[in-house]
């Protein structure tokens, strides 16, 4: 069971200290890619990106990052930003706060980042407190079910649409699981936002310039 658009209630619960959407006065989006990289789907995602010169943020979760290092050094060289996503994809509520941010840390064996994504969205308050400090924690605004095999590409793509707006940071996944949804959806949101006067930026640019 997942929310396509983030609720309000827990942006109003957790308030500055996670972010959900980015405040902006033009017609900016926030193409954001969570568990990557692998070979299956992460050059597939470069491509399209590359097609309509856009540059997004990938959640890479430390484990693939060490398996799959060509992969991560095209994201770079690409020119997209990376965030933590743990090291092993863990859900946040099912570990003590020592665990996880120990498992979080591990990720700056491999590459260094002040952006992080909770895998889930699970995440206790005394993670947040122990993190927060050192990482800006990026939820989402729209999420967009690519992940979810009983939703159809036509249906991944409505919904996404429909619930984003200037200042959105969109949740796209890489990995396999997704790639039949991603393929269908992401090109076409690109294209209809694209056309209606949108420029997608990496979350890098927004928050530290």
């Amino acid at each position: 069971m997942y929310l396509v658009k983030s609720p309000l209630f827990y942006r109003w619960l957790f308030g500055n200290k996670l972010i959900w959407r980015i405040p902006v006065t033009e017609k900016t989006l926030f193409l954001t890619f969570d568990d990557g990289p692998v070979p299956e789907t992460t050059p597939g995602i470069i491509s399209i990106l590359a097609r309509y010169g856009i540059k997004a943020t990938f959640f890479c979760v430390g484990e693939n990052v060490k398996k799959h290092p060509s992969e991560f050094e095209c994201l770079l060289s690409a020119g997209h930003a990376v965030g933590c996503h743990t090291f092993n994809h863990l859900k946040g509520w099912n570990y003590s706060t020592t665990d996880y941010v120990e498992n979080v840390k591990k990720c700056s064996q491999y590459f260094q980042t002040s952006l992080f994504r909770p895998p889930y969205g699970r995440i206790k308050s005394s993670q947040i407190e122990a993190l927060r400090q050192e990482y800006n924690i990026i939820m989402w605004s729209v999420l967009t079910g690519d992940f979810d095999r009983n939703t159809t590409p036509e249906q991944c793509l409505q919904n996404s649409i429909r619930y984003t707006k200037a200042g959105s940071i969109v949740v796209f996944h890489d990995n396999i699981k997704a790639e039949n949804n991603l393929q269908f959806a992401l090109p076409r949101f690109i294209e209809h936002f694209l056309a209606q006067g949108y420029c997608f930026e990496t979350l890098n640019e927004k928050l530290f310039t």
